[in-house]
């Protein structure tokens, strides 16, 4: 066991406790872009019979009417959550317009225009209005085609007892709050110093239809008349064609402290940005194309790989939760859908996401500064475009290491968070088999599945697109149809569905400002 899980556990003595090891709390919530039977966007309204995207507890959208999140509870069993999402998907693929499917590859499907992108509806309502006009704020800052871009968010908290055990032998905290967001805010700076190992292992996204880059300038390499890639890329999705941002490279959060996390948010949300400000130019009156001309929109406008966060039901924003009440959980960003794999992920992923966050709770976690910052985003640029390349380094403090040599070092003190998770768990060492398999594609690269992807559409002859919609039929085989057995739990998303649209119908009913007042009064934002 490395020192730095030693130190952990001599210093909480959570030895004494291992079963609460075991009562993570995970949640998922997974993109996925509804497409044709040939490969492109769906232009069809989000169905009716999955309810209300604005009021739905599991089924919503998030750029645009075609684009599908699927949420799950929050569970402590890995099981149950995959379990959820799984009928999720049955019940969806049963209720999807006729010869309609979905994309299983984070990089969109077919897409000649921006104008075949529609933008997510979420009716009449004010807040429904508040959020297409977000979206459309966004098409006119980024690009529609950047919106396309699929993932898996996976949230990840420690349940209470474990933090009320490490406070109580922890010292220097006003309260159980502040301890468990300071320790939350060490993960997500180790999270950041690591993040590049998940591109590697998990990313499956090394190639995009040439379409995508249309106007765009790249550095990507030509794989065939239709598809563009790199070589040894893992995972494009996180590169500059991704969910990158030139202006919001202006914005440096530190994640040293909380309040400086809140505090760099709130002020690029308050200060008002010229390019933006053009976007309004010749609008006439009454009529929106973003939600203001601030740097920020909103604070979900920051793109990050991970987020720190806090839920409430009394109508504050996020930051203002986060300020009154700390960090509740953390939400991973990072991850590929995975084309093999019909849910996106699976139960060895989590596993490992799981491991891997432990080790960034409880390793040895350094104040962040700009030098840094900036050399974590060199690490991450060269793991996405190069990070199958044989021999690549990456700078670790002031010194340089293999990509290798480094993994498998991280692997090593992960894998002691695995047996920690196994022991709580009180099962065979599933966490650490799949610490396991990881070391297996830090051995041989050519089981990451971005590899994999490129081996299928040299071996098959295929573009990027071909080998997409050939993976996205064989899922659509899978699951459409396969609620046999699952009859309560359909029932139920049939239920929770008609519920939305009447929670809908009645959030449109109860508005009583004009959207121009609403507006005025949601940029009108304070902190207190």
């Amino acid at each position: 066991m490395s020192d730095t899980l030693k130190s952990a556990l001599e210093r909480f003595s959570l030895s004494a406790f291992p079963k609460q090891w075991a009562l993570i709390q995970r949640g998922i919530e997974k993109e996925s872009l509804r497409v044709s039977a040939n490969g492109r966007l769906s232009q069809l309204p989000h169905p009716q019979a999955l309810g209300s995207a604005l009021t739905h507890p599991y089924i919503t959208t998030d750029y645009s009417e075609a684009l599908l999140e699927l949420i799950t509870p929050v569970s402590n069993d890995i099981d149950e959550s995959l379990s959820f999402l799984q009928s999720l998907h049955n019940y969806v693929y049963d209720h999807l317009p006729e010869g309609e499917r979905l994309w299983v590859a984070s990089m969109p499907c077919l897409l000649e225009s921006e104008s075949e992108i529609p933008l997510a509806q979420y009716g009449t309502s004010n807040m429904g209005r508040l959020k297409t006009l977000y979206r459309e704020g966004l098409g006119h800052r980024y690009g529609r085609l950047m919106q396309t871009i699929s993932g898996i968010h996976y949230n990840f908290s420690m349940p209470d007892t474990f933090w009320q055990e490490m406070y109580e032998e922890s010292q220097g905290f006003n309260s159980l709050q502040d301890f468990r967001t300071h320790k939350y805010l060490h993960l997500i700076r180790n999270f950041h110093r690591y993040s590049w190992l998940l591109v590697y292992l998990f990313g499956a996204s090394p190639a995009v239809c040439s379409c995508f880059t249309r106007g765009r300038s790249h550095q990507l390499e030509a794989f065939d008349t239709r598809t563009l890639y790199l070589p040894y890329a893992t995972c494009l999705r996180m590169g500059d064609l991704g969910y990158r941002s030139d202006a919001q490279g202006s914005i440096f959060v530190c994640y040293n402290d909380l309040d400086n996390y809140i505090d760099s948010l709130y002020q690029a949300m308050s200060t008002p940005y010229q390019p933006y400000q053009e976007i309004d130019q010749g609008a006439a009156k009454g009529e929106y194309r973003q939600i203001n001309s601030n740097l920020l929109q909103l604070e979900n406008e920051f793109y990050a790989t991970i987020r720190p966060k806090r839920v409430g039901s009394d109508g504050r924003r996020p930051l203002q939760l986060l300020k009154a009440e700390g960090i509740q959980y953390i939400e991973v960003r990072a991850l590929d859908l995975n084309p093999y794999l019909p849910l996106g992920l699976d139960a060895t992923q989590i596993q490992f996401l799981d491991s891997f966050l432990l080790f960034c709770l409880l390793a040895d976690s350094p104040a962040c500064n700009q030098d840094e910052h900036q050399q974590i985003e060199r690490n991450l640029s060269r793991t996405v475009n190069r990070g199958r390349e044989p021999g690549l380094t990456l700078a670790d403090g002031t010194k340089t290491r293999t990509l290798k040599e480094w993994a498998e070092d991280l692997l090593e003190q992960i894998n002691d968070s695995a047996i920690l998770l196994d022991s709580a768990a009180e099962q065979p060492d599933l966490h650490q088999q799949a610490v396991t398999a990881q070391l297996a594609k830090v051995i041989d690269p050519e089981l990451t599945p971005s590899a994999q992807v490129l081996a299928d559409m040299r071996a098959k002859q295929q573009s990027f697109g071909e080998f997409a919609k050939q993976r996205s039929n064989q899922t659509l085989d899978t699951l459409r149809g396969k609620s046999n057995g699952d009859e309560q739990w359909q029932q139920d998303f049939k239920q929770a569905s008609e519920q939305s649209l009447a929670d809908q119908r009645k959030a449109e009913a109860a508005d009583k400002l004009s959207f121009d007042d609403f507006l005025r009064e949601w940029n009108d934002y304070s902190l207190d």
